[in-house]
């Protein structure tokens, strides 16, 4: 018999703890990055959610699209201010953004599930008032963070057997405003008022490195917060890592960043004992160490 076949029928074996665990489970996935932009990545990224949903988990697609939105502001004219390092969203911009993200992206992905075998509808922060939010910054203009939060639209999706993809574009407190919000915030905010069993941010590196440069499995909060102290989480990683602790003080039970790009990273988390990239939460397991 082919040695594949025996190695596949064990994997499937080994993970039928994890399907019995996550049973149920809500799991809000971060996507972004550079399979956004590669069809092969975004077909196998859509093929695993679809799974997921297919042995009885729950999953939320919460997506970005930053190139796609800086192609296209390149393209009309629209130039971008920059204050510390973040985009002023002006209402031209917040036009564009809505346009990219909500028009554009989201409905790649929700075509790229249903390819899939799966049913999915795509949503932003508008609909049903999902995420309301005021001005992160005035310097920055329609740049949002989220303090009202209407996740039972998501509720019904998930009774029906739907995946929700959401743009991370919301509505304000004032009539008609609109407000872009980052997608690892949106992702977050969403996870935490869901009280996800997981939020996945997938991204462009293996996880939260230490001072070494390897990557660190499992993290408390305590000792992400002194590494930011010490610098040794800097840059980027800053974010993911605030929005990771936020998410946990919101009830979310384990925030896992991980690299996006490594072929079925969210089942590799998921469904295997060693998981992927790094794990951040506030217990521990009392049976397995990874995966509690």
């Amino acid at each position: 018999m082919n040695r594949d076949w025996i190695a596949t029928a064990r994997t499937l074996s080994e993970a039928l703890p994890y399907l019995q665990r996550y049973s149920g489970a809500i799991v809000v996935i971060k996507f972004g990055g550079n399979a956004m932009g590669d069809d092969e990545a975004m077909a196998d990224f859509a093929r695993d959610v679809v799974l997921m949903r297919q042995v009885g988990l729950n999953p939320v697609v919460v997506h970005g699209g930053g190139p796609m939105i800086n192609d296209l502001l390149g393209r009309l004219g629209i130039k971008s201010e920059f204050v510390r390092g973040k985009r002023v969203t002006d209402k031209a911009t917040v036009e564009v953004v809505e346009m990219v993200l909500t028009g554009l992206v989201n409905k790649r992905i929700v075509q790229a599930i249903m390819d899939e075998g799966g049913r999915a509808v795509g949503l932003s922060g508008k609909d049903d008032d999902l995420m309301v939010c005021e001005a992160d910054d005035p310097e920055l203009g329609f740049v949002g963070k989220p303090v009202e939060m209407n996740v039972q639209v998501l509720h019904d999706l998930f009774n029906a057997g739907i995946i929700p993809v959401i743009a991370p574009v919301a509505t304000g407190m004032q009539p008609n405003e609109t407000f872009n919000v980052n997608g690892d915030t949106a992702a977050g905010a969403i996870a935490g008022a869901l009280k996800a069993d997981r939020l996945l941010l997938l991204t462009d590196v293996p996880g939260v490195k230490d001072e070494t440069g390897e990557v660190v499995t499992q993290l408390s909060p305590d000792q992400v917060r002194d590494m930011i102290e010490r610098g040794v989480i800097a840059g980027g990683m800053i974010p993911k890592t605030e929005t990771a602790l936020a998410a946990i003080e919101e009830g979310v039970r384990a925030v896992v960043i991980l690299d996006g790009r490594l072929p079925n990273a969210s089942l590799l988390e998921l469904f295997t004992e060693h998981g992927a990239g790094s794990i951040i939460r506030s217990t521990e397991s009392r049976v397995k160490p990874r995966r509690g």
